[in-house]
């Protein structure tokens, strides 16, 4: 897809949101149940179930997913996309590109050894090797640019309220 084909695409959607303001507004939903034994939530998810378990830090064996590795995988794929987006529409040519997220995770917080310590990750990370020939100002203003349109990354720079209830 190139830039004159992003925008033919995604013109009617803006021209509708500006008019529509309403319109923009999209509820996401996820999906798990305790359908597996031991100390695990599958989650359904487009590549089908993915059952996640404790990191081996709080007392897993490694075998399951991790939700803070799946944090990260969420955050990798949201920066992506936008990645990849803003690039385009800025004539940016990236032949080739390697995502990774880092996070630091201290057990004593969700493990309650330590009422100091946060439960979560602390710092986070997000480093992309690109394979193109855009300059550093220009590569400056696309990595701005995707953390601004990232939606995961805006969640967790400034988290929602929160709430988990008793459903029915």
């Amino acid at each position: 897809m190139d830039a004159v084909q992003l925008r033919g695409l995604q013109a009617p959607l803006k021209q509708r949101y500006r008019e529509e303001p309403a319109s923009a507004c999209a509820q996401m939903s996820a999906e798990a149940d305790f359908s597996d034994p031991g100390i695990t939530a599958t989650v359904q998810t487009w590549a089908g179930p993915v059952r996640a378990g404790l990191h081996p830090s709080t007392g897993g064996d490694g075998s399951d997913a991790c939700s803070g590795d799946m944090l990260l995988q969420a955050l990798l794929a949201c920066a992506g996309v936008p990645m990849r987006s803003v690039a385009t529409a800025m004539g940016i040519d990236i032949r080739s590109a390697r995502l990774t997220a880092r996070g630091d995770l201290d057990a004593r917080g969700t493990l309650g050894v330590s009422k100091e310590t946060p439960v979560g990750l602390g710092t986070v990370t997000v480093d992309a090797e690109l394979d193109t020939d855009a300059d550093d100002d220009t590569l400056a203003r696309l990595g701005q640019l995707t953390e601004r349109y990232c939606v995961v990354a805006q969640t967790l720079a400034r988290p929602p309220h929160l709430t988990v209830r008793r459903a029915g």
